[in-house]
């Protein structure tokens, strides 16, 4: 697909980028209820901040978690990942396919995140882990900040995957594809929300949106 057409698709999709925000600020709202697994969560990204910036930053792990991103990626898209490189100075992958997904996946995929998520639950399920739940939030907490603080930091650099989508495509992907993992994550951990109506909340506040845009060239 032509860059040009990228641009154009990241403009009509700003109007879902506004309203999967409004949706996401109902959403904390609604789940601010369940204050043990918020204290935790949070308390978690805290103490990640102050290593992020008291203590010298594992490039190694991001590189590391950023390549086998795309090569999850890439599998779930029926490709092949043909070779692997991580180091602390940068990495790549050769896959046998690609796309705008698998070449933006790590700056939206929280990867360890999702690792850990899968292993208490798998957890969970055979021998019952849920008195470590609060460690598994607190836990949880800090991988995401892992991602978040450690993305924003590479992006200040030129990455390869955000040129060859086009810079206004890419962040509108990067910044969806975030705002969209939160809408699914928050729910699912608090217990507090219905996917559906999270969804619902997402395309009411969408058109409205577009509605106001609509009148502004009524």
């Amino acid at each position: 697909m032509p860059k040009w057409a990228k641009t154009l698709i990241a403009v009509l999709l700003l109007p879902f980028c506004i309203g999967a925000v409004k949706a996401l600020i109902l959403v904390v709202g609604r789940t601010g209820r369940a204050d043990s697994v918020w204290v935790a969560l949070l308390g978690g990204a805290a103490c990640w901040v102050v290593v992020f910036v008291t203590l010298p930053r594992p490039m190694w792990l991001y590189v590391v978690g950023h390549e086998l991103t795309h090569a999850v990626w890439t599998w779930l898209f029926g490709g092949k990942v043909k070779k692997f490189k991580a180091t602390s100075q940068g990495g790549h992958v050769v896959v046998s396919k690609s796309n705008f997904v698998i070449a933006l996946a790590p700056y939206f995929f929280p990867i360890y995140a999702v690792l850990l998520m899968v292993v208490f639950l798998i957890g969970h399920l055979i021998w019952d882990w849920n008195r470590w739940s609060p460690w598994f939030h607190l836990l949880l907490g800090a991988a995401y900040a892992f991602h978040a603080t450690l993305t924003f930091h590479v992006l200040k650099t030129r990455q390869s995957d955000i040129t060859s989508q086009g810079y206004l495509f890419s962040a509108v992907i990067i910044f969806l594809g975030n705002i969209l993992v939160l809408l699914v994550a928050l729910p699912l951990l608090t217990g507090q929300a219905n996917l559906l109506s999270v969804f619902g909340l997402w395309l009411e506040a969408t058109g409205t949106v577009l509605r106001k845009i609509g009148r502004l060239f009524a």
